[in-house]
């Protein structure tokens, strides 16, 4: 397939899951804002992750739900953990567990686009934690996670201070 088709595909594929996305909806309140121009996926109380634990991808290997009492503030985010743990985890290294493209979707980052992400869509490669839009982008960006992990670094200095609905 040449590469044309390719990302046409890939684009085709991004653009049915994001018609699908409408019905996704977070277990915590967060305001996905298109008009904003900031380079980290935070609602209006600056919460990254919809309040997941972030070193819980890490460390348990699935998302688990962070809880208010535990928080920390690094790079004008705030995050949440599951534990006194995580927390003190996550203050010793914060950049050994923030999320990759400011926690916006990885496969949307390969695409030149900075999409909300369902956070049970993840996968943690070399290190780094990435997370999708939801399942079906998910599935897709699965099928070459090294040549989309390179498109989205390639992409992501000159997206990252856009709004997303200027991309």
């Amino acid at each position: 397939m040449t590469r044309f088709y390719r990302s046409l595909s890939l684009a085709t594929a991004l653009s049915l899951a994001i018609a699908g996305f409408t019905g996704f909806a977070p277990s915590t309140a967060h305001a996905y804002d298109p008009a904003s121009t900031s380079a980290i996926n935070a609602a209006e109380d600056a919460v990254i992750l919809h309040g997941y634990d972030a070193v819980a991808y890490f460390t348990a290997g699935k998302p688990t739900m962070g809880d208010a009492k535990f928080t920390a503030t690094h790079g004008g985010a705030t995050y949440r953990f599951a534990s006194e743990a995580n927390l003190k985890a996550f203050k010793a290294k914060p950049e050994m567990y923030v999320p990759q493209f400011g926690g916006f979707c990885a496969m949307g980052a390969a695409l030149g686009k900075k999409l909300d992400v369902d956070p049970t869509q993840f996968k943690v490669v070399d290190g780094k934690l990435y997370l999708n839009l939801n399942a079906d982008v998910f599935k897709k960006w699965s099928q070459d996670v090294a040549g989309n992990i390179v498109a989205a670094n390639k992409n992501w200095p000159s997206i990252k201070d856009k709004t997303p609905a200027s991309l």
